[in-house]
């Protein structure tokens, strides 16, 4: 169990924690230094809460990692196995090309905090659950694995980036994209 921090110290993390979301979403590497100065803080500060960059990176990431996890728990409980994939990776993609935060802690090799593991590992779990639940239903492709939606909601994250333009724009174009690339994963059930 973890003590709650005083409330100076819970208001130098919340800042540290802004300060690093607003140069995520700009583009900029996360370095500690940097944070501490446009935050207001001492380096020691920062340091004492956030270790590494990674810590700090993965911390902005965590309320998209666990809104995604939240919708696809929720996901599972849906009775129509193709509508629950579909709205699981319509939001997936949407917060790939929303939160700049998400691609880089995605893709890390290893994890910083033991929360960001789990919340990837739920990820993990239910999209593969959602996939054999629309195929076991005939929904989908037989031919199609859970490694292989990674990948292809990476590739259209990537493709609605090189495309450019508004967030509004990036949206729809994701949307454009998923549903193209849905299209080809749909199958029609046969029934006997």
């Amino acid at each position: 169990m973890t003590t709650p921090l005083r409330k100076d110290a819970a208001r130098n993390w919340d800042r540290i924690v802004a300060v690093a979301r607003t140069l995520v979403d700009q583009g900029a590497p996360l370095q500690l230094n940097d944070v501490a100065g446009r935050a207001g803080l001492g380096v020691g500060t920062v340091y004492r809460h956030f270790a590494t960059p990674e810590a700090l990176l993965e911390t902005v990431a965590t309320p998209c990692l666990e809104a995604l996890a939240d919708h696809g728990q929720q996901a599972l409980t849906d009775t129509d196995p193709w509508d629950a994939l579909e709205g699981f990776l319509f939001r997936t993609v949407e917060a790939q090309v929303t939160d700049a935060s998400l691609a880089p802690v995605a893709a890390a090799a290893a994890d910083t905090l033991p929360r960001t593991t789990e919340l990837k590992e739920t990820l993990r779990s239910v999209s593969t659950a959602l996939l054999d639940r629309a195929r076991d239903a005939g929904a989908v492709r037989r031919d199609v694995a859970a490694a292989d939606l990674v990948p292809l909601m990476c590739g259209i994250a990537y493709a609605v980036n090189v495309h450019g333009g508004t967030p509004a724009d990036k949206i729809d174009t994701a949307h454009r994209y998923l549903a193209t690339l849905l299209e080809g994963l749909h199958t029609t059930p046969q029934h006997a």
